[in-house]
Parts: structure tokens; C-alpha cells; sequence
């Protein structure tokens, strides 16, 4: 009798010792199919290509969201291996929705966000402007201006078509002296919109003019 019980707590602890194994076997073993690969997330620029030299895109959203199944244990992965590209070979200036193109060699794309863009295609021009001088700092009774020299007197705008339209006139900034001198500088020319406000996007050639201004007396006959 005491020897049937012995042996069965024997059994019973060689079944408990084999539940714990199999338990622990279980919990703690990873998973050889999901460990394999894990999904890493890349916030990328959005870049554009087929673009001839006369045309620009517009772009509301700057990055793309791309998620990339990435195998564990391998070479790590940096987000310049991964680019979102819009096409835009043969699209002429207008409106369109384009789809995201990914290119990431060797690599497994599980989603991407946008899946296309809307943007703008405007065409890159060019103007021929005269310049035009703005005194500040306040007008003088006493003072005149006299001769005037600017060189070279014309301005070649270029800008998108959008931009382009904005330009009110190409001018430099001459301050208005308290006394009779010539102002003889390098000035920077710029567009400017009909407020006289400088516009940013709109590229001036040359970058500075040669500028000789003479203020004389106003009682000067």
C-alpha cells in the first residue's frame, strides 16, 4: 500500500515537472515565424523626377509615411534607403493626382501614406523689367534729386508663372540723406508686389546694380 503511494507520487511529479518544461518551452521560446520579421516605419521626403528645367511642382504634403517589413537579426536599415518618388514625365502645367512610387531594394512595402499626391505644375518664365528707385527715410524741402545713374538699368525676373504675375516692379532702396552728397553704391535690386513688399520666390539677375544718385540743394539753380 505505502509503496503504490510512493510510486505514485512519483509519477505525479515527473507529470508536474514535464508541464512546468512544456510551459516554459511554450512562453518563453520566441515564435520562429514571427520573430523572423518585425515592420519598421520611415518617414521619408517626398521627391519628384521627369521634371523638365522650365517646370515646377507645388506639394502640399512634404513627407511620405512608409512602413517596411524588415527581417531581425539583418543589416539595419537607414531611411535613405527608402524613397517615395512622384513621377510627373510628361505632365504639362495643371492639376493632378499622382500615385507615390517607393523604391526600396530587397525590401517588403506593408503600407504607405499618401498612397498619391494632388499637386500643381506651373511653368518657369522670364521678364525683362526696368529698375526703379525708392527713396526712404523721409523727403527733405531742401533737398532735389539731380542725375541719376543705374546700371544696368533692366532687370531679368525669373519665376513661376503664379509668382510672376505678383510683380509689381524691380526696385533698389536708396536712402533720402539730410544734407547735399551723391550716393555712388552696389544695391541689390528685388521684386517687390504693388505694396512694395519684396517677393521671395521671384529670382533677380543680375544681384546688384551699380547706383549713383546726386541730391543737391533745392534752392540749387
Amino acid at each position: 500500500m505505502l509503496d503504490r503511494i510512493r510510486n505514485n507520487l512519483g509519477l505525479k511529479l515527473l507529470s508536474l515537472a514535464i508541464a512546468i518544461t512544456g510551459w516554459a518551452y511554450l512562453r518563453l521560446t520566441p515564435n520562429p515565424v514571427i520573430a523572423a520579421k518585425f515592420v519598421q516605419n520611415f518617414s521619408v521626403p517626398l521627391e519628384t523626377t521627369g521634371l523638365p528645367p522650365d517646370e515646377i511642382a507645388r506639394i502640399t504634403d512634404k513627407q511620405a509615411v512608409v512602413a517596411v517589413e524588415v527581417p531581425r537579426g539583418g543589416a539595419a536599415i537607414k531611411p535613405d534607403m527608402v524613397h517615395a518618388v512622384l513621377n510627373l514625365e510628361g505632365h504639362g502645367a495643371g492639376v493632378y493626382n499622382v500615385p507615390v512610387e517607393v523604391i526600396a531594394p530587397k525590401l517588403e512595402i506593408r503600407s504607405l501614406s499618401p498612397a498619391s499626391e494632388t499637386l500643381s505644375i506651373e511653368r518657369i518664365e522670364s521678364r525683362f523689367v526696368p529698375i526703379a528707385l525708392h527713396y526712404f527715410g523721409g523727403l527733405r524741402r531742401n533737398l532735389v534729386v539731380g542725375n541719376i545713374d543705374v546700371l544696368p538699368s533692366f532687370a531679368t525676373l525669373r519665376a513661376p508663372t503664379g509668382q510672376l504675375g505678383q510683380v509689381a516692379s524691380v526696385q533698389v532702396n536708396i536712402p533720402f540723406p539730410s544734407a547735399p552728397t551723391t550716393v555712388d553704391e552696389m544695391v541689390r535690386p528685388f521684386a517687390a508686389d504693388q505694396h512694395g513688399t519684396e517677393l521671395p520666390g521671384v529670382a533677380v539677375t543680375p544681384n546688384l546694380v551699380r547706383v549713383r544718385v546726386h541730391f543737391i540743394s533745392a534752392r540749387t539753380k
